[in-house]
């Protein structure tokens, strides 16, 4: 990710850092590397987390962000811009505090669009419509179309790939922990959950099943001349 920078120590924001899964390497390698989360939970468990040195570590708003222009070398996103609402202005803030020549990293978990995991949530998402919630669009492609729009270089690297067990009652047991899914009314949760079990059971057999399911970690660097 830091040869993304095209220069030695370069200066590494990490935007949305929450509790440090991907920026504490940053941190134990002695990195020149600044972390910022919206939760002040989040920024008190990175700076909790084992690892030796302390993080660098603010609290504020992404569409806001409390930097100087031109201050680091490489802005991370790692699994925000695809929930942001104001992923424009997110987008224009990391922008910014780029230096020029600046790198711009989005990175996200790619999983099988025919996968559990996925079938489950697509249809969770339905269920969502029919109680009365509307669904949200969906940000990350928009902010990809724009990002590609504007860069003047756009490269797409897999860090990682794994496989991974999933299951329906995997799915069912995660979700009512789910950020997205918490803001929902008690009684739509509650009966949300009940028509996808019952969805789940039918459609895969056993909650039970399990699939082993093809997984990714993609990174889409977009580079800035600033010109």
């Amino acid at each position: 990710m830091l040869a993304a920078a095209g220069t030695s120590n370069p200066a590494v924001l990490d935007l949305g850092a929450g509790s440090g899964r991907i920026g504490r390497p940053f941190v134990a390698a002695g990195d020149r590397y600044v972390g910022v989360d919206l939760s002040f939970g989040m920024v008190h468990e990175f700076m909790r987390r084992p690892g030796g040195r302390s993080p660098h570590m603010a609290q504020c708003d992404g569409e806001s962000l409390p930097f100087r222009d031109g201050t680091f070398d490489v802005v991370m996103l790692v699994s925000v811009v695809g929930g942001a609402r104001g992923w424009r202005r997110i987008a224009a803030e990391a922008r910014r505090v780029l230096r020029r020549n600046g790198s711009l990293v989005i990175g996200k978990t790619v999983s099988p669009e025919d996968g559990v995991d996925a079938r489950l949530k697509a249809r969770l998402a339905a269920i969502v419509e029919e109680l009365g919630v509307p669904a949200e669009e969906k940000q990350g492609g928009k902010a990809l179309s724009w990002l590609e729009s504007v860069a003047d270089e756009k490269t797409v690297t897999v860090a990682a790939s794994w496989t991974a067990e999933r299951s329906p009652r995997g799915f069912l047991d995660r979700k009512p922990t789910g950020a997205k899914f918490s803001e929902l009314p008690p009684d739509v949760r509650g009966e949300a959950l009940r028509r996808l079990t019952d969805w789940a059971t039918t459609t895969f057999g056993s909650l039970e099943s399990v699939r082993p399911e093809a997984y990714a970690f993609e990174l889409t660097t977009f580079r800035f001349s600033g010109e």
